[in-house]
């Protein structure tokens, strides 16, 4: 079973960056895929990135590709989301996730973290 608690969020103009993390507990970390989500209010739970358990590939939907980088650090049990170029529709709820094999469907991922609030203004 793996914890796993986000960071980093906030409040950042457009065209601003931030940086979250996810710790995760438990020394099987490194075998989970790790999965980064959003969701806005009144809208649907989106997919953000996604990391390999050694971290040689990433996901992204085109929505952010370019912008967002998903990273890990196996030694710390971290996952971070570089964001750069925000715009304000990147204001959502982020969530990190878990599971052991690689996937794009929120509903695939078996743990979630509390969420943190990123907040983009124009």
């Amino acid at each position: 079973q793996v914890q796993l608690v986000e960071s980093g969020g906030g409040l950042v103009q457009a065209g601003g960056s931030l940086r979250l993390s996810c710790a995760g507990s438990g020394d099987t970390f490194s075998t989970y895929t790790m999965g980064w989500f959003r969701q806005a209010p009144g809208k649907e739970r989106e997919f953000v990135a996604a990391i390999s358990w050694a971290g040689g590939s990433t996901y992204y939907p085109d929505s952010v590709k370019g912008r967002f980088t998903i990273s890990r650090d196996n030694a710390k049990n971290t996952v971070y989301l570089q964001m750069n170029s925000l715009k304000p529709e990147d204001t959502a709820v982020y969530y990190c996730a878990a599971r052991r094999w690689v996937s794009t469907v929120g509903s695939e991922y078996d743990y979630w973290g509390q969420g943190t609030q990123v907040t983009v203004s124009s």
